[in-house]
């Protein structure tokens, strides 16, 4: 990658996975990568709040296969996949990614059947934090990461903690995978400058889930109920295509670790998405965590675009 690509610029010429930019990744270039991670963490929170009424009533593991099946599906029909000319490491950062994501959704959907969705999304958040903190290069990054840290801690409480172990556990693999999910996701962005290569790694994640959810799960009460079919429709699209397409984007654009803070956004949204659609409660303390939270965003974003990138500096991020 070139000085040029590497500070933001599109690249003009095809990616090692032997893709080439259409006029719809040209669009979502031209967005600021900071309003398409904001997207991203709308998106998936409204998704969250469909799918905990349907765990609720089918289970984790139908949930989240509905969830990455139906979003490979969406995504195969609006970016299908082109293995022509592809390198060997082009397609192996997509099985990585693939794995990944089978992982962190099945922990986080299993989290949230035994943790409330507002803890969940807190502690999960120690992956992209780590992140953050690893990938910072000056105090000032460091500065941003802890007024984040600060009001993600507010936002849960101070209550770090659960009555189910399993749930606590499955919370921190979720995180974990969130960590792993934004390094391999940059590392997959420039090989996939179309965004195809998010295709195959849904495609992966549908193969590696479907087999384990049926070998322990029951299918029949979903299969019975159109309805939460066509929800699951809904999750997928909310929870999985609109925001990993929004997040790939971003992710040619940004270090890994200036996404990890901007993905302090997502327990701030989840409290304020709760507040107006759910008429949740905040009090002034909710209230100063998410200022806290979106200063800290909008510093990493300043910061980022002040620093100067080197050659190759994005990819060893």
């Amino acid at each position: 990658m070139t000085a040029e690509s590497a500070s933001g610029s599109a690249p003009t010429t095809p990616g090692a996975g032997g893709s080439t930019r259409t006029s719809s990744d040209a669009r979502l270039d031209a967005v600021p990568p900071e309003l398409l991670i904001l997207t991203g963490a709308l998106s998936v929170q409204f998704g969250a709040g469909l799918a905990t009424t349907l765990l609720r009533d089918y289970g984790p593991l139908p949930v989240v296969s509905m969830r990455i099946v139906f979003g490979a599906i969406l995504l195969l029909a609006f970016q299908p996949v082109k293995l022509r000319g592809a390198s060997r490491e082009a397609l192996a950062t997509c099985v990585v990614l693939g794995l990944i994501l089978a992982a962190m959704n099945s922990l986080f959907y299993v989290a949230l059947t035994r943790i409330p969705l507002g803890v969940a999304v807190t502690i999960e958040f120690w992956g992209p934090l780590t992140v953050a903190v690893l990938g910072s290069r000056r105090l000032l990054d460091l500065v941003w990461v802890a007024l984040a840290a600060a009001g993600i801690y507010t936002l849960a409480g101070g209550r770090f903690v659960a009555d189910d172990a399993v749930g606590l556990m499955a919370v921190f693999g979720a995180g974990a995978c969130w960590a792993l999910y934004i390094v391999t996701g940059r590392r997959m962005a420039p090989y996939w400058p179309d965004g195809r290569g998010l295709t195959l790694a849904m495609v992966v994640a549908s193969v590696v889930v479907l087999p384990v959810s049926f070998g322990l799960s029951n299918f029949g009460p979903l299969a019975a109920a159109p309805l939460a079919i066509a929800g699951g429709v809904v999750v997928a699209l909310f929870s999985s295509a609109i925001p990993y397409t929004a997040e790939i984007a971003a992710l040619r654009r940004l270090p890994a670790a200036t996404f990890g803070v901007l993905m302090s956004l997502e327990p701030a949204i989840a409290a304020t998405v709760g507040f107006v659609l759910l008429h949740q409660t905040l009090d002034a303390l909710d209230l100063v965590a998410i200022v806290f939270v979106g200063l800290a965003s909008v510093g990493a974003s300043l910061s980022a675009r002040r620093q100067t990138v080197a050659a190759g500096e994005l990819e060893a991020a």
